[in-house]
């Protein structure tokens, strides 16, 4: 089988044209003799590789000069403990909206360290849309959101104005989608693997004045974001080949317009993808308008049975992976079906999928 057309919600495709580079500099980096995979992190000749990552980071997202951009391990699950860990030191509590799977484990996290209220939730129409929260204001250390909700399929369309309060943000699922002002954040991070590279390396970028001096007693050395900020990432052995992929990764981002090429590419395949569903006599998006990602969209049959619907679904999967279309099953706990459509997903796989979905309805629609 030749290459398909992968709609997996992480970790996901990538840029045919980076897989290419990776493999022409596999055996023999830029005349090394070595893979970058066996350079030691240490290395004259690694040292470029990642210091060129984080220039294009800066470059790309505007990252102004008072952050650090760091380059961690661990995912975005490890940072739902770092975060109130270092910068729950103050008034040791945090306000969290609660959007989604994500947001919610984030929160149950914090629970272990400081005290969490959860100001709004989507929970009561199970996470189909975010919650309108204008203002957050109090004695709160941080206020922490989830960007792009993958498993859902939703995203803010506003920043609730935090004030004094700095704003903490999960962009995993939604980083260099389209332009995001780093300077209305305090924190931001992203596990890489869903639009930035394979898995193994979070990114997390965090305002100096953040950074503190003595987290929570009891913090974890690898846990504390002055470890690795005083050490350029480099307290223990990186994720080495991860980080030179994203490099790649944000090259090719790069030559393609940037954060707002990302933008025009992204939103004429959601566009497209959406105007079909609420189209679709057969299908539809369980996101509501208003709160609707770019990145992920989950849908459903219009079957109202739901043993016929689960059945159907797992049929639609099936063969949508036989037409090369793979990786279109629904998390476990939303079910149906989703398209992740992350930066790399060029319009023609959407296409190929709406094309496919046309086909499916006209075989399985009932008389």
């Amino acid at each position: 089988m030749g290459r398909v057309y992968n709609f997996s919600a992480g970790p996901s495709c990538l840029p045919e044209d980076v897989l290419k580079e990776c493999a022409a500099e596999m055996l023999d980096y830029k005349g090394t003799g070595q893979s970058v995979m066996e350079l030691s992190h240490r290395s004259s000749a690694y040292k470029p590789i990642i210091e060129n990552a984080e220039a294009l980071v800066r470059r790309l997202m505007n990252v102004p000069d008072n952050y650090k951009v760091l380059f961690l391990q661990g995912g975005g699950s490890t940072q739902f403990a770092m975060i109130p860990l270092n910068l729950g030191t103050g008034c040791k509590k945090a306000a969290y909206i609660n959007t989604g799977v994500w947001a919610k484990k984030a929160a149950a996290e914090a629970k272990k360290f400081i005290g969490v209220d959860v100001v709004a939730s989507s929970e009561d129409r199970g996470f189909c849309y975010i919650p309108r929260v204008e203002k957050i204001e109090g004695g709160y250390d941080y206020a922490y959101i989830c960007l792009n909700n993958t498993i859902m399929g939703t995203r803010y369309e506003y920043l609730p104005e935090t004030g004094p309060i700095p704003l903490v943000a999960d962009i995993s699922s939604c980083i260099l989608s389209e332009p995001l002002d780093v300077s209305k954040f305090g924190l931001l991070f992203a596990g890489a693997q869903k639009n930035l590279a394979p898995a193994g390396v979070t990114l997390v970028i965090i305002r100096d004045d953040l950074i503190a001096d003595a987290p929570l007693p009891g913090t974890p050395t690898m846990l504390s974001y002055k470890t690795h900020a005083d050490a350029g990432s480099m307290y223990n052995t990186p994720p080495c080949y991860t980080i030179y992929v994203m490099g790649k990764v944000l090259e090719w981002i790069e030559r393609n317009g940037g954060a707002e090429g990302m933008k025009k590419r992204n939103a004429e395949k959601a566009e497209l993808f959406y105007t079909y569903l609420d189209g679709s006599g057969f299908y539809r998006a369980t996101a509501e308008k208003g709160s609707r990602s770019l990145m992920n969209i989950p849908f459903l049959t219009n079957e109202a049975d739901a043993e016929k619907a689960d059945a159907l679904n797992k049929k639609f999967v099936s063969e949508a992976a036989a037409a090369g279309l793979v990786n279109l099953a629904g998390h476990r706990l939303v079910g149906g079906m989703r398209a992740s459509i992350y930066n790399a997903m060029p319009l023609d796989g959407v296409k190929a999928l709406i094309a496919f979905m046309e086909r499916f309805a006209a075989e399985n629609a009932r008389g």
